[in-house]
């Protein structure tokens, strides 16, 4: 008897075994490789996938109302994602209200999470008295919301200046694959005030924002 002939049932298991029987997982391993780990991270990309671009608002939630003039009601807003040197590390993000140029989001990566600043400056690029305010996100959030509540720093620059109704500030923004941004503050006593932002839409670039050294 010669041993060494392949018996059709040893065939068979040969060429099973060489051919797949499972669909390939190749391209969801390098999928789940290519996405990001944290939702800050990709929450990160999402606002960095729109670098360069500048996109008008409105706001969709003022409350309550006040008897002071406010700034923003009756002006153009617009938000320009410009600083997109290290996106995967921070994005500056100026939102201006008219011919105001002086405010800027400010996000930055931290080792646990995010953190949200708000950068103020006179025209002559100087600090404003309240400026660099915000806080780090306590939870992980999600890839289309984020939020800050205020930080204890700027729990002492507010009261320092006389502001104590921000000292419970929570600010919040959103992307979602709707096309959509928006930017919130709120309060526990029921301050809630946002703009929303068409992200389908870009309009003309602005100015470069107050203090920036590049036009």
């Amino acid at each position: 008897m010669n041993l060494l002939r392949p018996t059709a049932l040893s065939l068979a298991l040969v060429l099973g075994a060489c051919s797949p029987t499972e669909p390939s997982t190749t391209t969801q391993a390098d999928a789940a490789e290519a996405a990001p780990a944290h939702a800050a991270d990709a929450f990160l990309a999402a606002i960095a996938a729109h670098c360069g671009k500048a996109y008008a608002g409105r706001i969709v939630a003022n409350t309550p109302a006040s008897d002071a003039p406010d700034p923003f009601e009756g002006k153009t807003l617009v938000m320009h994602v410009r600083g997109c040197d290290q996106p995967t590390q921070e994005l500056r993000v100026p939102f201006h209200v008219g011919d105001d140029h002086s405010r800027t989001w400010v996000l930055t990566r931290t080792a646990d999470g995010l953190r949200l600043k708000h950068d103020h400056r006179h025209e002559d690029g100087s600090d404003d008295a309240v400026t660099m305010y915000g806080g780090d996100t306590v939870a992980e959030g999600t890839a289309q919301r984020q939020a800050f509540p205020v930080d204890a720093e700027s729990v002492a620059m507010f009261e320092r200046e006389g502001l104590n109704a921000s000292v419970s500030n929570t600010w919040a923004m959103e992307i979602g694959p709707d096309d959509r941004f928006l930017y919130e503050l709120s309060r526990p006593e029921g301050r809630l005030f946002q703009v929303e932002f068409d992200l389908s839409t870009p309009v003309d670039t602005p100015p470069a924002p107050w203090g920036s050294t590049d036009s």
